[in-house]
């Protein structure tokens, strides 16, 4: 992957994994992401959004450290937790960086257990993660990262309210939205919790703006 500054373990990962050359979006995102700055990122089906994600979490945490939790990633079902655990082992096995899935029929207290004894990402459903943290025990104050997957899905369910809870709970972090369409419900949630984010891959119509 041609992106600039990128990890050399992390591209030769990609490389790997088949994926050489970054979309206009992606390319064009990669320095906002990497520099830690709020960002909503708008990226139709199929081009690699997830991935996007997975990748920026990577380069930004670089190795374990620590006990608790640097990144928190929040997803749609199931299906799209299994996906991103997939794309942290693929791009991240020179990082032996430490990822747990959760979603709603898993155990939380096996998981809480294995978090507690140190972990750097973890990927999951808006309420499991929302029940894992309304119990005493976790400290949000370390996550560098706070990112929502598939934004326009998850909001459209109106589980924005428990991303707004959990993001409360962050006193500074990176805030990312991952969508495939912008919706007014993404840009509300954006406007309360983020920092002047960057807005990827919507083009404005400039005489509507006139």
């Amino acid at each position: 992957m041609e992106l600039k500054k990128i990890n050399p373990n992390l591209k030769q990962a990609l490389t790997e994994n088949g994926i050489t050359e970054p979309t206009e979006i992606q390319a064009d995102c990669w320095g906002t992401l990497k520099s830690g700055a709020d960002a909503v990122v708008i990226m139709p089906e199929g081009e690699g959004k997830s991935a996007t994600i997975a990748y920026t979490v990577i380069q930004k945490l670089e190795k374990p450290v620590g006990e608790s939790t640097r990144a928190l990633i929040i997803v749609k079902d199931k299906e799209a937790v299994l996906q991103m655990v997939d794309y942290f082992e693929k791009f991240g096995k020179n990082s032996n960086l430490r990822v747990i899935g959760v979603n709603d029929r898993t155990d939380i207290d096996d998981e809480k257990n294995i978090i507690s004894a140190g972990m750097d990402v973890l990927i999951g459903t808006p309420n499991k993660i929302n029940a894992m943290f309304s119990g005493a025990g976790f400290n949000m104050t370390t996550i560098k990262v706070f990112a929502v997957d598939d934004a326009d899905q998850i909001f459209k369910l109106r589980q924005d309210s428990i991303v707004q809870r959990l993001s409360m709970s962050v006193e500074k972090t990176q805030r990312l939205f991952f969508a495939s369409d912008l919706t007014e419900r993404i840009e509300i949630l954006a406007d309360k919790i983020m920092i002047e984010p960057f807005l990827f891959g919507v083009e404005y119509d400039e005489e509507e703006e006139e």
